[in-house]
């Protein structure tokens, strides 16, 4: 944390006086670092004091997501038997196909594009926003008070940034919002293909066994199979568990992985990896509330 900080207020200061592009890189990579740190600390670390880990992160140098939501998000993701789900699962990228063949036909063409890597970087954080803000802002009108103290939260936190900005910092805020857009797609490249459509939960999840900068940069969330099945294990630890566990892990996963992200940029850059309607929904156990959230989809 200490680390990505130092090169978080150097990127906006002293490296981006020198250089402007040096800066923006490094202010780039600390942001998504920052990330990977909410992430480590919405599953406990690093310390037993739960508000004094949450406070270690508050400062909202992303801009875009509150903490809390990305909190209340991702621990229901966690739920493995609605992973890829549409409806149940709130990092899905698969629609239900009903939407999907509602949709009209420049929609689907960009949500298409978004299933490739590249997209994925480019359009899936505006993607992501969109969809994501326009849920808050319903749930938050109907009366969720939860959602409008997340984000009174958010704002408070992002104080602190644009003060630093200010007072101190070099490079421009319309640049600073540019490098925070970019951090989260960086975020989306981690997220590409860490779950897959498949019948049994245990087979949705991936291994991707890179230990290179990208894996530092994701705390190592590539051994994304590792991390579900024992979500309480700090980061610098899923190297070690996947080794000491390899075919344990990847039996239980039906080999789902790959070497390294290289691999993935080479195969799926320009190629999208998954169709956008999922393609084994109607294997999947409906809810009672998917008509009603079908619906709200379409609206």
């Amino acid at each position: 944390m200490v680390f990505c900080y130092a090169i978080w207020g150097f990127g906006t200061t002293i490296i981006y006086e020198f250089s402007a592009i040096l800066g923006f890189i490094f202010l780039t990579l600390s942001i998504t670092l920052h990330s990977s740190l909410q992430h480590e600390v919405i599953h406990g670390h690093p310390l037993p004091n739960r508000w004094w880990s949450e406070a270690l992160v508050f400062p909202a140098v992303g801009l875009f997501v509150p903490y809390e939501r990305f909190k209340d998000a991702h621990l229901k993701h966690h739920y493995d038997p609605n992973l890829t789900d549409p409806y149940e699962d709130p990092e899905s990228n698969y629609l239900d196909p009903k939407v999907w063949n509602k949709l009209s036909r420049p929609i689907q063409e960009i949500l298409l594009f978004n299933n490739t890597l590249s997209g994925r970087i480019l359009i899936g954080p505006a993607i992501s926003l969109l969809v994501f803000g326009l849920e808050d802002y319903r749930n938050a009108r109907s009366g969720d008070w939860s959602i409008t103290r997340a984000w009174i939260l958010h704002l408070v936190g992002i104080i602190p940034v644009l003060a630093w900005i200010w007072l101190l910092g070099t490079i421009p805020l319309w640049l600073y919002v540019v490098s925070a857009y970019l951090g989260f797609g960086m975020l989306k490249i981690r997220a590409y293909l860490e779950h897959r459509a498949h019948e049994q939960p245990r087979g949705r999840t991936v291994i991707i066994n890179d230990r290179g900068p990208m894996a530092f940069l994701f705390l190592n969330n590539n051994f994304h199979l590792v991390h579900h099945m024992q979500p309480e294990v700090p980061w610098y630890k899923l190297p070690k568990h996947f080794d000491s566990n390899r075919e344990r892990y990847l039996q239980r996963n039906e080999g789902y992985q790959y070497k390294n992200y290289l691999e993935i940029f080479r195969q799926y850059f320009f190629t999208k990896k998954d169709p956008v309607p999922h393609p084994l929904w109607e294997n999947i156990i409906h809810t009672d509330d998917d008509q009603k959230r079908y619906t709200n989809q379409l609206d």
